[in-house]
């Protein structure tokens, strides 16, 4: 198994005992190991996951115009024994993560309204699969497609009277070994709970 810097945010949440993995790290590995052992997947596939496959590309379009780069989707994928991501987009002094907002409702107007929490290990985890030693969330706000909009008011999510400087809001975290440090050794403790959990299985019935 290995975790995806998408996963890290769960695997890396707070324990309440030092030194261990937290109850949401177990349940997703739990999760994971089941998908495993008996070969199924669960796709995630809602209206909010399909505006940001569908408008990724809009998003970091809008990310160029805003502060004119020329930036380009990255498509390397970068592995370890233990971790795999593919970042958005990679430069040799910065990783950025594009997140297409769902609505004006849901976009955070300024950096101080974003949740660093949800995506922090995922942006640790890119940086140190890519050597990188910075990182920035970049939440896009571009316009819905009309086909997932539904009876939502069209108004929240067509950007045409917004400036569009405004459409794009940052935040940037750099390196941290300490952190990253910790982060890896949660990892290694994550695979060894998933090897047991799928030896429990195995044993159950022998």
């Amino acid at each position: 198994m290995k975790i995806r810097c998408s996963s890290l945010p769960k695997i890396c949440t707070a324990s309440k005992v030092k030194g261990a993995l937290s109850e949401t790290a177990k349940s997703y590995i739990k999760t994971i190991a089941k998908q495993d052992f008996y070969g199924y997947e669960t796709e995630l596939n809602n209206k909010y996951v399909k505006k940001g496959i569908e408008c990724e590309g809009a998003a970091i379009l809008l990310y160029n115009n805003v502060f004119f780069t020329t930036h380009e989707k990255n498509k390397e994928r970068k592995s370890t024994e233990i971790i795999t991501g593919e970042c958005d987009i990679i430069t040799p002094e910065l990783i950025i993560d594009i997140k297409c907002s769902w609505s004006f409702e849901t976009f955070p107007a300024t950096s101080e309204e974003i949740t660093l929490k949800d995506y922090e290990y995922q942006l640790r985890g890119y940086m140190y699969l890519y050597e990188v030693n910075s990182a920035e969330l970049a939440y896009c706000m571009v316009d819905t497609p009309d086909h997932l909009i539904g009876y939502d008011n069209v108004q929240i999510h067509k950007t045409i009277n917004a400036p569009i400087e405004s459409l794009v809001t940052t935040l940037r975290i750099e390196r941290d070994e300490k952190l990253e440090a910790e982060m890896i050794e949660k990892v290694h403790m994550a695979h060894e709970y998933y090897s047991e959990y799928i030896n429990k299985i195995n044993l159950k019935n022998k």
